[in-house]
């Protein structure tokens, strides 16, 4: 993990308007924030679910669709590089992840890329039963392990060691039995980090490999894989690289494993010679064979777009930025929100351990979130009890932190939440 200067004193005691509206003038960073289509009258602070739309994005979207397909139709997968965007497009999201060109491709789902990597690396060590997970990953990735577990345990399914912030530790599961071990960079309710690092070099001691999750990490603050050592990676591009609803996953994978690797799904795309149709599979050498079939091509054009503002980001400045408003987020619900309403963060406070977040514990978080959209500070709410919200560097402002807070602030005196409607659930929280 990179380290960064950490969040200045000014920050830590913005607690007036007048000094957030001073760092936004000051702000390295601040030029970005055009670069998206931010409604009026909106606050949003929901980008670790799904980034706001580049300026730019449906102009290059829709000539992929008028000029490439509407003119170019099927001259395009050679005409405009369909066929190797899986590729081309994985050497752009390289540099954010501390890849190697020829590293990375573009997948289906972040589920989909996952199980391809998991199953890769438990066949890379035959003998061993045993996968490990954290209680707290996303769902679908402890989902997926059940998949794994069923499809390699010839017969018998593989054994899960689940850890957990209270126990069990890493260190306690890890032995001669465990092949992989499967971890979110940043956890997706609490925003504690990883060091990345460190934690693979205690997997690979232990003769394991390790499948990092990047979903809440890539964007956010900068990633060195390769630095680290590590062995397998996916993550979604959808939230802080803001490539739109559905766009697709990436998958990493040390260049030190391709020639060994088997993915789980050996779909034509990662054929060594796709167009020579041959009855039999040979995968494609380096991270192609990990593709399986057509890209979705609209939903990459999406990413494109993004990726032309990601060229010109500074990754030290974004994180440098991340903590900073974390930190101010923090300190202003401190002051005035923690006595009076026990409002209690789940976040880490110190800067290390703290990804582009902060989760609040409310009983009541569902309604109280609902309460907040309506007045257009929009985050988010994850079961039981934890309002969320993620912090963009590229386009959350200072003052934005400090209005989020006042909106909060206001929802919680007034008790609007209260409210029968807002306890109402729709289906997505």
């Amino acid at each position: 993990m990179s380290t960064t200067t950490p969040p200045s004193a000014t920050t830590r005691t913005a607690l007036d308007r007048a000094t957030c509206e001073a760092l936004d003038a000051s702000d390295p960073l601040g030029s970005f924030r055009d670069c998206f289509v931010l409604p009026e009258g909106v606050i949003y602070l929901d980008g670790n679910s799904l980034g706001a739309l580049p300026r730019h994005t449906p102009a290059h979207v829709q000539r992929v669709i008028t000029e490439e397909w509407g003119t170019g139709l099927i001259r395009s997968w050679n005409d405009a590089g369909w066929f190797a965007k899986p590729r081309t497009v994985g050497d752009r999201i390289a540099p954010l992840i501390g890849a190697a060109e020829g590293e990375v491709v573009l997948g289906d789902s972040t589920s989909a890329s996952l199980f391809q990597a998991v199953v890769a690396a438990v066949r890379m060590r035959p003998g061993r039963r045993v996968i490990v997970a954290e209680r707290g990953n996303f769902p679908t990735d402890l989902y997926m392990l059940e998949a794994v577990q069923e499809l390699l345990g010839g017969g018998e399914p593989l054994e899960r060691r689940l850890i957990a912030d209270d126990g069990p530790t890493l260190d306690d599961v890890l032995d001669d039995h465990v092949a992989v071990v499967v971890l979110t960079q940043v956890d997706y309710r609490t925003g504690r980090l990883h060091d990345l690092a460190e934690v693979t070099r205690r997997v690979q001691a232990a003769g394991a490999l390790v499948v990092w999750d990047l979903c809440h990490s890539a964007g956010a603050l900068p990633i060195d894989l390769n630095a680290a050592g590590a062995d397998f990676a996916v993550g979604c591009t959808y939230k802080y690289l803001n490539g739109g609803p559905g766009s697709p996953s990436f998958l990493w994978a040390a260049s030190r494993h391709h020639a060994a690797a088997r993915p789980a799904l050996t779909g034509w795309h990662g054929h060594a010679r796709p167009f020579d149709f041959t009855v039999d599979y040979a995968p494609a050498p380096g991270i192609e064979r990990f593709r399986v079939g057509t890209p979705q091509l609209l939903s990459v054009a999406g990413l494109e777009a993004s990726l032309d503002i990601w060229d010109d980001v500074d990754l030290e400045l974004l994180r440098e930025k991340s903590l900073r408003l974390t930190e101010l987020f923090l300190s202003l619900v401190d002051a005035r929100l923690a006595e009076r309403w026990g409002i209690v963060s789940v976040t880490p406070r110190e800067s290390s351990r703290r990804g582009s977040q902060v989760s609040l514990r409310h009983d009541d978080g569902y309604a109280v979130m609902q309460a907040l959209i309506e007045r257009g500070v929009i985050g988010d709410f994850r079961a039981p009890d934890l309002i969320r919200f993620g912090f963009t560097p590229l386009y959350t402002s200072y003052a934005d932190v400090w209005d989020a807070v006042d909106v909060l602030h206001d929802v919680l005196e007034t008790e609007v939440w209260r409210e029968p409607r807002f306890a109402r659930r729709g289906t997505v929280t």
